[in-house]
């Protein structure tokens, strides 16, 4: 493959159109992709957005979209892509795919970034690495051999022609538990932003009894706003009308993701989880789409046997670090996305836990955008 006219440069927001047809276009390309993540992070987070693209002849032949999180006083690192399981690079070919990523660590090294990491959603996509120099400046090629850990998995289902398919194909206990909520008089509706308030009631709630940092609303407020028709938001409703499970799924032209959905075990004798995922199942299916993306699990645990139970199944994440110094780029394989586990992280869980709902979504709120995942 001829490489010789390959121009590399950062987008501006005029590219938006063309980075979608892009990322629509290819077979690896997911809704976390798309132009409006840039965008609901710069609005909402304020953090630059660095997205580069790989151009020949006039046309589009790679990409890879970046995120500088940082604390105050903090470098901070480029995330591809923060608040999501994958991101990385889409690109026609692997030369191509390093140029970019030798591309992203040069604007890390110019910009102080201490270190670069790329979410890969399968093994097959991964560069080989990208260049590194030495103390003179010159170019030396180095080549990591791919490596994996056991860790977090992503959760895939390949959907049926039809729901009536989709839905013979469950065991009788979950077919039942589709259909109790509907007899109890629970309803689905779903929307875009006007359903945000009830959303959020949930989503708050639940993170704060799960002791994790809430995204603010203003977060998800873009993320709908952006992404319009791409995005919806569903709500199953309790007969007097009070939420009870709640999610948000985004659009690619073959795969509808879930980044974050949410319910409250007060709720659960009457399974409105059930209804919100087989709802959201029935959509994808009535809408042609042809995989359903359930997010990140770890196997063994509750939630990856919850997805499981569905149909979907495990595709490993490669996560890869690369840290930037003035001797070159030096890869730190972290394989699979860690384990988020120890003492430190308990305690935290523990004390957001006990907080008032108000104060843990305050706070939350204001801390959760420095977690990339």
């Amino acid at each position: 493959m001829n490489l010789k006219n390959i121009q590399i440069r950062e987008t501006g927001y005029g590219d938006a159109f063309l980075w979608d047809n892009y990322i629509t276009s290819h077979k690896e390309g997911l809704s976390y992709h798309f132009f409006a993540w840039k965008k609901a992070i710069e609005a909402s987070y304020g953090f630059n957005c660095p997205y580069f693209l790989a151009k020949q002849e006039n046309k589009i032949c790679g990409i890879l979209p970046t995120v500088h999180i940082h604390s105050p006083l903090r470098k901070g690192q480029l995330v591809s892509l923060p608040y999501c399981d994958v991101g990385g690079i889409l690109a026609d070919s692997p030369e191509i795919e390093k140029i970019l990523l030798n591309y992203a660590c040069q604007y890390a090294l110019e910009h102080r970034v201490p270190s670069i990491e790329i979410r890969h959603q399968s093994n097959t996509s991964k560069p080989k690495g990208p260049n590194s120099f030495n103390k003179k400046g010159r170019i030396s090629q180095t080549d990591k051999s791919k490596r994996s850990a056991p860790g977090k998995v992503r959760m895939l289902l390949k959907l049926p022609d039809n729901a009536k398919i989709l839905l013979t194909s469950f065991k009788s206990k979950l077919r039942s538990q589709i259909k109790r909520p509907g007899r109890d008089g629970l309803i689905f509706e779903l929307g875009g932003i006007e359903l945000l308030e009830d959303f959020y009631t949930i989503f708050s709630e639940n993170m704060r009894d799960l002791g994790s940092p809430v995204h603010s609303k203003n977060w998800l407020q873009n993320v709908l706003k952006y992404y319009k028709e791409k995005a919806k938001c569903g709500v199953v409703f309790m007969p007097d009308h009070k939420p009870a499970a709640v999610g948000i799924i985004l659009c690619h032209g073959r795969t509808v993701s879930i980044p974050w959905a949410s319910s409250l075990q007060r709720f659960n004798r009457f399974n409105p989880n059930m209804l919100l995922y087989w709802s959201f199942l029935e959509f994808a299916v009535n809408n042609r789409y042809q995989f359903f993306d359930f997010g990140r699990s770890t196997p063994g645990e509750g939630t990856y046997k919850f997805k499981a139970q569905w149909g979907a199944k495990p595709q490993a994440l490669y996560w890869e670090r690369w840290e930037i110094g003035k001797t070159g780029f030096h890869p730190l394989d972290i394989g699979a996305p860690p384990n988020l586990t120890g003492r430190n992280r308990v305690m935290a869980e523990k004390i957001i836990q006990k907080l008032p709902l108000q104060f843990a979504t305050f706070l939350g709120s204001r801390l959760r955008k420095y977690i990339s995942l």
